[in-house]
Formats: C-alpha cells, structure tokens, sequence
C-alpha cells in the first residue's frame, strides 16, 4: 500500500511541474508587470533617445509600482540594442527605445542585421523631435525660397550636413532635394557634436540638427532658422515656418521614439503597456521634461504606430535610391 500511495505523489508531483513549466519564466499577463522592467536605449547614455526614456521610464515606475530600468547599448547604428531585445524572452520585461534606425532604415543600410526589424511587437510612439534646417548668416540666402532659388541656380555648389548616413538629418536632406528639384551635396559627420562646428565653420552651407541643439544657436545669432522639418510648428518655436507650409506641402520628417517589444510579448501586455504610456503623455510634468529634451509628445495606438512604419518604410527606401545608398 505504502508503494501504491508513493506512486500516487509522485504521479501528482509530475503532473504540477508538467502544468508549471509551459509558463516557467513568463510573465503572466494579469501580474505583469511583477519585478523590474528593462527598457535597452541604442544609443548612449545622454543621447536625445536616453534623456527620452528615462523621463518616460520614471513615470511608468511610479504608475506600475515597479522599477522601469534604462539600460544603453549603443553601437551599430542601434542594431546592437536593438539585437539584444530582439533575442529576449517575450514576457513584457524587455523592452526597446525604437527610432527609425531600430526598426526602419538598418534593414536597407545593413547587412547581417542580426534581427528582423519586422518581428518586433510595436507597443507605442512616444516623442518626436522636430529638425531644424539651418544656415549660417554669411550665405546669400536667408530664406527658404531664397536658398531654393539659389540652389537651383548653381546645382552641386550648395552641400549639407548630416550626423551619418542613413540617419534622420541625411534622409530629411534627400526629401528636401526630392521636393524642391536641387542638387545639394551631402556630407556625412559622425554626429552631431561635428556637424554643428562644420556648419559654423563654413565647411557646409545646411544642416538639418535637432531642435535641442539647434534652437539656441538660432537664438543667439549665430545661426539662421529656414523652416522646421515637422507638419506643424512646433510648440518650442512657433515662429518658425515648416519647410511645408513655405510651398512644400507633405514634407514632413523628423527622428521619432517608440516603444517596442520581442516578438511573441502576449497581446495584454501589450496593451497595458500602450495604455500606460498614453496615460503619461498626458502628464503635465512628463511633457515639460520632453521639451527640455527638445522632444515634443506623440502617443497614438498599437495600430496608428504600425500604420506610420508601413508608410515609412517605402518612403526611407525611395531616399536611400535616390542617395545612391541602396540598389533600385
């Protein structure tokens, strides 16, 4: 009998580890989160994308009850960061910081990515930062209509400056010789700390920077605001025109942030996690932290975040052709 009874627990022994391990280690959607979330920035730490995540990361610590970690792994145009989230486990405690490198332009600029750009689960936009086209007072032009004028009289004279290849600043260039029907140069920099001294410089007639960097140079002279890269105005310089509204109409571009996860995160997770973050964006104290970080608020649904990609990712490949960076 004494054996009958052994083999009884532990047949029931078995069968409660059988039901345990298909959910060992996953979260479970109700009790998510129920330890710290990590949120991998692809770039490093006091970047425009770090300052971003951590504000956002304080406010969901608070909202959750839980601690949201900002960790930088920069390096690779984002594709490491990006990477290590890729192969995480998909249970809502990874998270990524994406931007149009992450998610849009590496699968055109690189090869053996390393991840699929597709696979990630789109949780949230968050920010945006509007780009300023600048120039220095010493060109013949002090507007935009002027320097598209003179651009079209003397193709290839005019250059440009990015802060790399492939990135926000060189594709906002592209559109903007696409729209206008010039032959502007560019010149890729490594990033912004060498653009904005070649510009200054002489060495490049235009720039698009972000506003965070470039507004204060507009403000102390130094440099001449030509329109603003976004649809609208934006709310940290309302006096400057968008390049759209001075006869470009759709031109519309600008370095995003948005929340994404590993392929597989259950849906409620998901859910939970964009609901959040709306909710955040609503806040007076997160919006006037994003304005010190020169970002300004986006939010939206899972489904609105997809929709942007889908536009963007024809778009960035149009320009890359036409940068000659990829083949037609």
């Amino acid at each position: 009998m004494q054996g009958v009874h052994m083999k009884k627990a532990v047949s029931g022994l078995m069968l409660a580890i059988a039901s345990v391990l298909p959910n060992a280690g996953w979260a479970q959607p109700a009790s998510w989160p129920d330890r710290p979330v990590k949120i991998v920035v692809p770039f490093q730490a006091g970047s425009a994308t770090d300052l971003i995540t951590r504000q956002v990361a304080l406010v969901l610590s608070r909202d959750f009850g839980q601690p949201f970690v900002v960790e930088a792994h920069p390096g690779a145009a984002a594709a490491i960061g990006s990477s290590i989230v890729a192969r995480a486990a998909p249970d809502g405690y990874t998270l990524l910081m994406g931007g149009p490198a992450a998610v849009v332009t590496n699968r055109f600029t690189q090869k053996n990515l390393g991840y699929d750009p597709d696979k990630f689960e789109l949780v949230s936009m968050v920010a945006y930062t509007p780009n300023i086209l600048l120039t220095t007072p010493g060109q013949p032009f002090k507007t935009l209509p002027e320097m598209v004028a003179y651009a079209r009289a003397h193709p290839g004279k005019l250059t440009y400056a990015s802060f790399g290849t492939g990135t926000t600043s060189h594709l906002a260039g592209e559109l903007l010789k696409q729209a206008t029907g010039t032959d502007i140069l560019h010149v890729p920099y490594k990033g912004a700390g060498e653009a904005i001294p070649a510009l200054l410089g002489g060495q490049v007639s235009l720039y698009f920077d972000t506003i965070m960097t470039g507004l204060p140079q507009v403000r102390s002279g130094k440099l001449v605001a030509l329109g603003m890269s976004t649809a609208k105005r934006s709310d940290q310089a309302p006096d400057i025109p968008t390049i759209a509204e001075q006869g470009y109409p759709g031109y519309d571009i600008a370095p995003w942030y948005g929340i994404v996860a590993p392929a597989g995160t259950p849906e409620p997770i998901l859910d939970k996690l964009n609901a959040a973050i709306n909710k955040a964006l609503q806040s007076g104290e997160l919006r006037t932290k994003l304005a010190e970080a020169g970002a300004e608020p986006y939010g939206g649904s899972r489904e609105s975040f997809k929709e942007l990609i889908a536009k963007e990712i024809p778009r960035t490949r149009k320009l890359l052709e036409q940068a000659g960076f990829v083949d037609k």
